[in-house]
């Protein structure tokens, strides 16, 4: 496993790192004890940045962590996300939704408590609800570092100067035929030292020839998707998900991201991801071509 600086909080993170969606059964039922065997191995091989949220199964991905890291708990970094979906983004809520993570959790502190989807709100409302409960919580010991969540990059910026906050998670956006990460985040998070976490390199399941359900009837993404595919087709390895090595390698060797999330609930499947973590990537020539190639190009909206 191969490790790195998360931005100012100085921690050193697996470069692979666990997320909850599909531990939580957001995409279909896997059962706790599945969940649990796949948490425990990750942490077994190293995997030290766990990240789920309240949202993902209505809490059932966290109470599914809490019961894994049951004597594990100060072996990794946990994070998580507030508020759920549909909820108001105001002080009160959040902090009644952190409260309620940390019971599901079965923790006393989160080390990453991060704003989910920054996009279902307003900066104003955020700053003066979510975030303002997050920095009450950090001084009074419940969180120890603070992030922000969305894909799209711009309404990560006023949170990242603001000073205020650690880390950015977004997703989708370092993705070989989507790099808007590289010119449009990277220079930011650089210069004020902000930790970036990388979800969905495999562009929720394109990359991999299997495209999530709800993406299913954007016939013209997946068509662009094809188009800029075949670009890159030398990239490709025979067989079937043949993107998925070059697709992961990609993000694992960036140093400008610290953690790169898997969403695999099965053991078998992060095996072959904890399998890519060995450092080694695409040259300077082979990285540098596919930024030359996609500058500019945003697949997703």
């Amino acid at each position: 496993m191969q490790y790195a600086r998360l931005g100012r909080t100085n921690w050193q993170v697996s470069r692979l790192g666990l997320g909850g969606a599909a531990i939580g059964d957001e995409f279909g039922q896997i059962g706790q004890a599945e969940a649990v065997r796949t948490i425990h191995h990750a942490i077994d091989c190293g995997i030290n940045f766990l990240d789920t949220a309240a949202q993902y199964g209505r809490g059932e991905s966290e109470r599914r962590f809490g019961v894994a890291l049951k004597g594990k708990r100060h072996s990794v970094y946990l994070a998580t996300k507030a508020v759920m979906r549909g909820t108001p983004y105001d002080y009160a809520t959040t902090m009644a939704s952190v409260e309620a993570s940390l019971q599901r959790l079965d923790t006393d502190y989160i080390d990453l408590i991060q704003l989910h989807e920054a996009e279902t709100t307003t900066f104003e409302v955020a700053i003066e609800g979510c975030i303002a409960a997050f920095l009450d919580l950090k001084r009074a010991g419940k969180v120890r570092a603070i992030g922000v969540n969305a894909r799209n990059l711009a309404i990560l910026v006023p949170y990242i100067k603001t000073g205020l906050i650690d880390t950015v998670l977004t997703y989708c956006r370092y993705m070989l035929i989507d790099i808007t990460m590289h010119d449009e985040l990277f220079p930011l998070t650089r210069a004020h030292d902000i930790g970036v976490i990388n979800g969905s390199p495999l562009g929720m399941g394109i990359m991999t020839d299997t495209p999530a359900p709800f993406l299913r009837d954007q016939h013209a993404l997946l068509a662009e998707a094809e188009r800029r595919k075949a670009l890159i087709s030398h990239l490709k390895q025979p067989g079937p998900h043949g993107f998925v090595e070059a697709s992961m390698r990609y993000s694992l060797t960036n140093d400008d991201i610290a953690v790169t999330l898997t969403g695999t609930p099965f053991v078998e499947q992060l095996n072959q991801n904890i399998a890519l973590c060995d450092g080694v990537g695409p040259s300077v020539a082979e990285r540098d071509a596919v930024h030359q190639r996609f500058v500019g190009q945003r697949l997703f909206d």
